[in-house]
């Protein structure tokens, strides 16, 4: 695919990296020189200096023979004029990052009307990730597949629990959760498991189920599994207005810790069911008045990455909070993983894995059978969902007899509406909907899966 990406900023640089790699014709565009020729050379790739909202600028970068442009400026204004020109000189697909709350509301109206394939609020796209992780308290990561039917959920662990040394082959047995265990994290290995895989303290497990499934599973295993009933948030800027909102909808009571007055009163009179505070939200004697030992979730939102580990630690010190962190750099992301936090966000990385994932579908659905791809894990493995519209060697015959390759799992088979967590007897049919665990990058059909 011809790509078009306006904007050379964090997420700009980690969109053009990604989908460079992925053997797909990138164009840059950026206004600052420097910046495109040293980027340019490092990826191999084509870069016009100039402004991306402009005809003159888009046709030099070669918007007529473009399939997708993606604007990822510092202005949300400029971004929506990028895309509105490309569709009149391209008429290509466009993406534009609409950061504004003021916006927020108007999103499916604006993407209607400019006729745009996608608009990505960071910070909202951050808060839906926070909010999801909240209702499984023990999860360190939640993804939906399969229009959120099915879950996908990542957690550690614990020291006491009955998962510690269990055969994977007595898991069902010993657990009624219908769930699936699809990907182990063991140090810095992963393990797409089988049957004689056993269960080891401290191992990173994903699991495949529905909502209540999951929770039955956790349940079972003696891992606290409910909706947390409130947070204390320190810092209030845009990512804990959005995440207050969706917490209050959903009956979670709500204590910000902002320290700048006018943006108290602006979060006073937007969220009045939220409990606001002003001061700040390092001194410990605040947190400590404020009962912060008493709350079941504790998320660090502030500016600054180091505030955000450290407070994150005092919580997790101080009490049994699910603690949340929030990091902007990702510099040193080796160090974070190894900190005994709970869940890492990463605002841009959010961002730039949305718009990824949009243009794997795109590409896909021109390429290959694959109607969605989603990078997990750390990218380390990929969750692949296949529509299965006709038979193949792959379809009408029991799990247990096909001769799947090491390090593919059948996750996940949706069929007319059913979830079936798959096991041995299960078997694919057309029609299905089916989730595909993978170390290997590029299946395009189902019958990949299958040793050759």
């Amino acid at each position: 695919m011809k790509i078009i990406i306006v904007g050379l900023g964090k997420v700009g640089q980690t969109l053009a990296a990604e989908l460079s790699e992925e053997d797909n014709d990138i164009t840059v565009i950026d206004n600052r020189e420097s910046v495109v020729q040293d980027f340019a050379n490092q990826y191999d790739l084509m870069g016009v200096v100039g402004n991306g909202s402009t005809y003159s600028t888009q046709i030099d970068a070669g918007i007529e023979a473009a399939d997708l442009l993606i604007a990822v400026t510092g202005s949300d204004e400029l971004n929506l004029l990028c895309c509105l020109i490309a569709k009149k000189a391209g008429n290509c697909h466009t993406i534009a990052r609409v950061r504004n709350p003021e916006y927020n509301k108007e999103l499916g109206f604006i993407k209607e009307e400019l006729g745009l394939a996608m608009v990505i609020n960071p910070e909202f796209a951050a808060a839906e990730e926070i909010a999801r992780v909240l209702k499984f308290p023990s999860a360190i990561e939640v993804d939906s597949f399969v229009r959120s039917r099915v879950e996908l959920l990542k957690f550690r662990v614990p020291e006491k629990s009955i998962l510690n040394n269990m055969k994977l082959s007595d898991l069902s047995s010993r657990t009624r959760g219908n769930i699936l265990i699809c990907a182990i994290e063991r140090g810095d290995t992963l393990i797409i498991p089988d049957g004689n895989t056993v269960l080891q303290p401290r191992d990173r497990i994903s699991i495949v189920g529905t909502s209540s499934e999951a929770n039955e599973f956790f349940r079972q295993a003696g891992i606290v599994s409910n909706q947390v009933k409130n947070i204390m948030i320190v810092g209030g800027g845009a990512i804990a207005f959005y995440l207050a909102k969706m917490l209050i909808a959903t009956g979670i009571r709500v204590k910000i810790v902002e320290k700048d007055m006018q943006r108290c009163e602006k979060l006073c009179d937007s969220i009045p069911k939220a409990t606001v505070v002003c001061g700040d939200g390092t001194d410990r004697d605040l947190l400590k008045e404020e009962g912060l030992e008493r709350f079941e979730s504790f998320a660090a939102l502030t500016n600054i990455d180091e505030e955000n580990v450290l407070l994150s630690l005092y919580a997790k010190k101080v009490g049994d909070a699910k603690v949340i962190t929030k990091i902007n750099r990702i510099t040193f992301d080796e160090v974070i993983q190894e900190l005994d936090l709970d869940t890492v966000i990463h605002p841009k990385n959010i961002t730039s894995e949305h718009i990824i994932r949009y243009v794997r579908s795109m590409k896909n659905s021109l390429d290959s059978n694959v109607e969605s791809l989603h990078r997990i894990i750390n990218n380390k493995a990929e969750a692949l969902e296949f529509i299965i519209r006709e038979k193949s060697r792959a379809t009408d015959t029991p799990l247990q007899e096909l001769k799947i390759r090491k390090g593919v799992l059948v996750a996940s088979i949706n069929r007319k509406g059913k979830v079936i967590i798959p096991r041995g007897m299960d078997m694919m049919k057309k029609g299905d909907a089916v989730i595909i665990i993978t170390q290997f990058a590029g299946l395009n059909s189902l019958d990949d899966i299958l040793v050759k």
